[in-house]
């Protein structure tokens, strides 16, 4: 599943290009809305980020696209590919500018972990 965000200057740090911490929401973002598109009705929390290595520098302006690909489902736990693309700049074309892998994990109402429901 493909999702997009737009660079503003509000997402800046002191450098002029976007704050990495900006980026890893936007990543806990993405991942999350696709773990419940696939799974609806489950109730997903954030449990891990992995290889988190910023390469690239993201200026204003910028056009990301998020690409998300499940990589793995266990009974309790679901965990995604994110890759970070410029989607409309051609020096960039094809680029991944960051990716990681996300992996969020089922809870019930007392916050244990719960099998997800497959519907």
């Amino acid at each position: 599943m493909d999702h997009h965000k737009f660079v503003i200057s509000e997402h800046l740090n002191h450098y002029g290009t976007l704050y990495g911490g900006t980026l890893l929401k936007w990543i806990d973002e993405v991942g999350y809305i696709t773990a419940n598109v696939d799974y609806p009705g489950n109730r997903f929390v954030t449990i891990a980020l992995d290889d988190v290595e910023f390469r690239h520098r993201i200026e204003v302006g910028a056009i990301l696209r998020f690409a998300v690909k499940q990589t793995r489902l266990g009974n309790s736990s679901v965990s995604y590919e994110v890759k970070v693309y410029a989607a409309h700049d051609e020096t960039l074309a094809g680029k991944v500018l960051f990716e990681t892998n996300i992996t969020f994990v089922n809870i019930d109402e007392n916050g244990n972990k719960a099998a997800i429901v497959r519907n």
